[in-house]
């Protein structure tokens, strides 16, 4: 069980966010909701808020990528971030509001009947995301190269049953002058 935990229901433009505070004796906890933007000023606020409540965990679940400047802005903070996968938390369907469900999350955190998602350090998560840019990059390029084959092969140029690759420097200094 914890004392002091948090529940984020995340959204692209909001995120509406339930406290529990209380001791593990009471049955009811004292519980809090509000609703922030999702720019940096008021994720920042959010934050202040969990820390002038003395928040330590804070349990939101995996929707899309919009939890991610959540967890970033977050995480420096020292809360223990747990990230749930949203069909884990699942509440039974009925009337739904995102208050419920963020009081749903929360109580789940204070229970701890979430395991968390993986959530990679800062620099594992940046080097992913280069090496992610950098494949795409390189599709991209494979798929312009090809582009340019495809309209010489159209316009009856037919370079390739000449050279081996005809982006190289010979292949260049031929289709320079085309342009």
């Amino acid at each position: 069980m914890v004392k002091r935990c948090a529940g984020i229901d995340v959204h692209k433009k909001t995120i509406t966010v339930c406290t529990l505070v209380g001791s593990l004796n009471r049955s009811k906890p004292k519980k809090q909701t509000k609703e922030f933007d999702t720019t940096t000023r008021e994720l920042q606020a959010c934050a202040q808020w969990f820390e002038s409540l003395d928040i330590t965990t804070v349990l939101m679940e995996s929707t899309g990528q919009y939890w991610r400047p959540v967890w970033n802005i977050l995480e420096p903070y020292g809360f223990k971030m747990i990230l749930a996968n949203a069909q884990h938390i699942k509440q039974v369907p009925g009337r739904k509001t995102d208050m419920r469900d963020a009081q749903w999350i929360a109580e789940l955190g204070r229970c701890g009947l979430v395991s968390g998602s993986y959530v990679p350090e800062r620099d594992i998560q940046d080097l992913r995301q280069l090496t992610r840019h950098r494949s795409s990059v390189k599709e991209d390029l494979t798929r312009r190269k090809n582009q340019v084959h495809d309209i010489l092969q159209r316009s009856n140029i037919k370079l390739s049953r000449y050279l081996s690759d005809i982006f190289d420097s010979d292949g260049s200094a031929v289709i320079k002058p085309i342009y």
